[in-house]
Order: structure tokens, then sequence, then C-alpha cells
């Protein structure tokens, strides 16, 4: 599968190998990775990742991507899909980016390309969440069109959907 690339973003859809490496937190000689590269957040989406590939096979396009800027080539954090999409075509995605990256328009612009690809692909929902006090997550997803949708004692729940599908499921 191709990169995405954005204005000042490539977003590299992960192999399992890959994944494997940022799980581990152990690069390999070819690895370009930000000082701070993989945040915690990174290593949970590269094991989400890795048990979903265990479970139900590789689901990308519908998988892990590494976040690395365009003028270094280097990893600043990761973002995805939770999974391949289910039979009403809804996915959850999630994000991170490492502290020396954020507060840049980082987060949203990965985002809003990962929304732009999931609606072309034929998704109609993209659900995601945060935690109540995370603030910048909760910018991100309102600047890349996610709705507030709910909340409960723990989180805040963003959404977006398309009436109807776009692209190619």
């Amino acid at each position: 599968m191709d990169d995405l690339v954005t204005e000042r973003l490539v977003l590299h859809p992960l192999s399992v190998l890959e994944a494997e490496r940022v799980a581990a937190g152990e690069p390999d000689d070819g690895d370009r990775w930000a000082p701070g590269y993989p945040a915690d957040g990174d290593m949970v989406g590269a094991r989400r990742f890795l048990t979903t590939c265990a479970i139900t096979g590789d689901p990308q396009p519908f998988g892990a991507y590494e976040i690395r800027r365009r003028e270094d080539g280097r990893a600043v954090g990761g973002l995805g899909f939770h999974g391949a999409p289910d039979e009403d075509r809804t996915v959850t995605i999630g994000y991170g980016l490492i502290p020396s990256a954020q507060g840049r328009g980082y987060a949203s612009e990965a985002l809003r390309e990962l929304l732009r690809f999931a609606r072309s692909r034929g998704i109609t929902r993209v659900d995601g969440d945060a935690d109540l006090d995370n603030v910048a997550s909760h910018h991100v997803m309102s600047a890349a069109g996610m709705r507030l949708v709910s909340e409960d004692e723990e989180l805040k729940y963003y959404r977006i959907t398309w009436p109807e599908a776009s692209g190619v499921f």
C-alpha cells in the first residue's frame, strides 16, 4: 500500500515487521525515528495492530500508520484504524504524537488526511474518543471535522458521518 502524503507529512502504512519494531521500541538500521518515538501510545497502537493481524489478518488499508515529517522523514507519531470496517462501514481511529511534535497542527493535518482516505474507501462513519482532560485531542478531532456526540465520566466521544459512501469498500 502507498503512503498518504499531506503538505507536511507522510502517513506510512506499517507492515507487520515495522509494527513489531515500534511495539518493542527497537528501531532497525533503516528506521528514522525522531527522539522520543515511539511513545507509549505508539507502542500500544502497534500492539493493537499486531493483535488484529494475528486474529483476522492484516486489515490494511485500515491498519496502523506512522506519521513522518516530510522535511526530514523522521517518525513523530502514529495514527490509524482500530481494525477493518464493520458491516455498517464504520471504523474507529486513534492517533498520537511525541511531545516535541505537538502543538504544530500535525495531528489535525494527519487526521484530516486519514478521514479523507476513509471516505474515499467507502467508509460512512468514523468514531474517536479522548480523555475528558485531553483538550488538545478534542481540538484535533473538531478541527478535522468530527463532532462531539457524547461523553461519560472518562471520555468524550467524537464522530463524523457521510450520508453515502463515495468510494470503493
